[in-house]
């Protein structure tokens, strides 16, 4: 996916989230173990969200279980960085034409 398309898609996740009473914290945040798309925070719960889009197949497919071990690398290692000691979670969201899925917590 191009940096534009996956641009267009990570801001219909943020409006999708604030809409859900999330507050963006910060996006496209990158460290040496990988990038996470979009941080959050909802309820006390910082939310570390990997976005995948695409038109004719369900993009949630691709997060892999090795693309969720560099996420959960990378959100340690901003836990880390910001002297943050709080409940966290990975999510995953889904865009495919006009439908977005929201999947909470997909490292169970």
């Amino acid at each position: 996916m191009s940096r534009k398309k996956g641009e267009i898609y990570e801001k219909r996740a943020c409006e999708f989230l604030i809409s859900k009473g999330f507050e963006i914290i910060e996006c496209n945040f990158y460290s040496r173990f990988g990038e996470i798309d979009i941080i959050a925070k909802n309820q006390g719960v910082l939310h570390f969200v990997e976005v995948k889009g695409g038109k004719n197949f369900n993009p949630i497919y691709a997060i892999t279980s090795l693309k969720i071990q560099k996420i959960i690398q990378t959100a340690k290692y901003y836990l880390l960085l910001h002297h943050l000691e709080m409940p966290f979670c990975i999510d995953g969201i889904s865009i495919c034409g006009e439908d977005i899925e929201w999947i909470e917590n997909i490292t169970l």
